[in-house]
């Protein structure tokens, strides 16, 4: 007899067996009243109730969402970037490669919510604009402490966090430390690279400088990429991450024009004058620059 669970009928019609009576939910757990739900385990209740619009504009919804859920995001690019920095200082780099590419993809997240975004039009914004006060997403506790794990060191950007004792110091922490690239330079010193001590040894305060034989290091490192290839791989890493940052930053100055067009920021900044300004950082710039010569 055929293992096959269909059968024909007498016209030759293929007859498929029939569903099980039994409800698709008979399996699942309906009483949850004595155990941890879904909402208690995410504390749903908390995160949907801290949108506390001040406006009586129905835009102002999406404008508080975004960024509640962008600085979501953002603690967990946080979470992933430290570890992945420990990894590297360990000299852990399977473990590194994958936080690494985890954060390139929250990035890709943050990237697309700018599209949802940028549904707001600027008389829409203009309506919230004058409830927003002096707050401004260049007051980001989260995303000054990204920038200076990524390396972009500048002692004024910690001024805005003075306000709060605690937050000021989760972000001086971020600056105090060495960045990203400086341990995956320091890695390069372990590994037999030549290096300068100003290099591997240099005030983590400082933003780092691009040095001729920190990209000759990196040349080495391509030219022999399978005897190199965790190195190899760890330069590919670092290239889509900051490829995924400048295309969020690229992305966050089209939407600020597009909705505000050259108005100040909220915050005091030249708004897309000061955004298009940072895109001219590069924070692994030696990896950029050495592909000229391979």
């Amino acid at each position: 007899m055929s293992d096959c669970p269909f059968h024909h009928d007498a016209t030759g019609a293929v007859k498929r067996p029939a569903l099980s009576a039994a409800s698709p939910t008979s399996e699942a757990e309906l009483d949850v009243a004595s155990r941890m739900s879904y909402g208690d385990y995410l504390h749903l209740d908390a995160i949907l109730n801290a949108q506390h619009p001040l406006s009586p504009e129905h835009n102002e919804m999406l404008f508080i969402v975004q960024h509640q859920t962008s600085e979501l995001w953002m603690k967990l690019m946080l979470y992933e970037l430290r570890s992945a920095v420990a990894d590297i200082a360990a000299d852990r780099l399977p473990e590194a490669f994958k936080k690494l590419a985890r954060v390139s993809r929250i990035m890709e997240q943050l990237v697309h919510a700018w599209d949802v975004l940028a549904t707001m039009t600027p008389p829409e914004y203009s309506a919230i604009r004058p409830y927003l006060a002096q707050s401004s997403g260049f007051q980001s506790w989260q995303y000054r402490c990204i920038e200076f794990v990524m390396g972009n060191k500048n002692p004024v950007m910690l001024k805005p966090h003075e306000y709060r004792p605690d937050l000021y110091a989760y972000v001086q922490q971020a600056y105090n430390a060495p960045s990203l690239y400086d341990e995956c330079l320091r890695l390069l010193g372990r590994r037999g690279w030549t290096l300068p001590a100003s290099v591997l040894q240099r005030n983590w305060h400082e933003p780092y400088r691009a040095r001729p034989e920190v990209e000759e290091a990196w040349l080495g490192v391509y030219r022999a990429s399978g005897e190199q290839w965790d190195l190899y791989q760890l330069g590919e890493e670092l290239t889509d991450l900051e490829d995924a940052f400048r295309l969020w930053r690229f992305r966050h100055v089209t939407t600020v024009e597009r909705v505000i067009g050259f108005k100040r920021g909220t915050g005091g900044t030249h708004g897309v004058t000061y955004l298009r300004k940072m895109l001219d950082t590069v924070m692994f710039p030696e990896l950029w620059s050495m592909r000229t010569h391979l």
